[in-house]
Formats: C-alpha cells, structure tokens, sequence
C-alpha cells in the first residue's frame, strides 16, 4: 500500500504537491480547508517564505492571486471539487485580465463517493472548468500528479494562463461515512 501511495520520486504524492508548488516559486497558496490537501497546507503553513491563507470560499482565492501576480508574487489555489461551482463567474476575471492561475483541485463524486450530494458538481467540474477557459488534466495515479502539476504550473505562469490538475477520488482513496 505504501507504495501505491508514492509518486515518482519515492515521496508521497502528496508531499509532490508541495515540492513543485515550491519548484515554481509559489509564494502564495490559498485554500478552504480539505483533508484531500492537508499535507500541502500543514507544509504552506510552516515554510516562512509563503503565505498561506483560509479563505471563507474558494472564488475569494482568485481575486487574492490576481492581486498577487499584480505585486509580482506566484500563488495557487487549493480546492475541492465542490467549490469549483462557487468560482464559475469569478474565473471571468481571469479570462478578462489574463494573469496565471493555477489551480489544484481534489475531486469529490468522481468514485466510490458516499455523499449524494457531492456527485453532481464532482461530474461537471472538468467541463464547467473547460467551459471558462480553464485547461485541465486529471492524476488518478501518484506518478502522475507531480509531472502534471510541473506542466500546469508552468503553462499558467510562463502564458498567463488558467490551469487546474484535478486529483482523482482513486487517488485521495475512498471516504467512508462516520458517526
């Protein structure tokens, strides 16, 4: 199992979000809290060189990297699959001012998923992204999610670009109702 869990250096998948957020000089990641995105908060939240804030939804976070960039500063968005719906009109300032965002979403009704209500936003996420300009690619395997996240990142901050890595139910594992 442990290694099921590794990408393709041998860390966790996980750690790997980090690592290339870092990679690519990220200074801000912003984020409503998701156990799915726990390791790269918890390591955002102790590295003295990135600012890592709470928002109270997830569309907050793209006007605070919009302003970011504007300071000359890189950020990213961590959400999940469900606060995708709460940004479809805030991505039209993206489309508008063309400034890089980058966006890692874990997804939710995409496999096995034990909350109904999570099932109709996690199947229209890709598309509703893609409807707003937003290029897209899905990790379902933990060798994929570090080289997918490097090309996402490097495409929103080298083209001003919109780019979400979409991490798979499979991936994250399956989640079971507790009492």
């Amino acid at each position: 199992m442990e290694a099921a869990l590794q990408g393709a250096s041998g860390t966790s998948w996980q750690d790997e979000v980090f690592r290339v957020l870092k990679e690519h000089d990220v200074k801000h990641v912003v984020y409503v809290p998701d156990a799915g995105h726990s390791t790269a908060i918890r390591l955002s939240e102790t590295d003295n060189t990135i600012h890592s804030v709470v928002l109270t939804t997830e569309e907050e976070g793209i006007g605070y990297l919009a302003g970011a960039w504007l300071g000359g500063e890189r950020g990213a968005l961590l959400l999940q699959s469900s606060g995708v719906g709460n940004c479809i009109n805030t991505l039209a300032l993206q489309v508008c001012a063309q400034f890089p965002l980058l966006m890692v979403v874990t997804m939710r009704g995409d496999w096995a998923e034990f909350n109904g209500w999570q099932n109709p936003m996690g199947q229209a996420t890709e598309r509703s992204l893609n409807l707003m300009g937003v290029m897209t690619w899905q990790a379902n395997e933990p060798k994929d999610v570090a080289p997918l996240l490097h090309g996402a990142a490097t495409m929103a901050f080298n083209g001003n670009s919109s780019c979400a890595v979409l991490l798979g139910q499979r991936l994250i594992g399956e989640k079971k109702w507790v009492k």
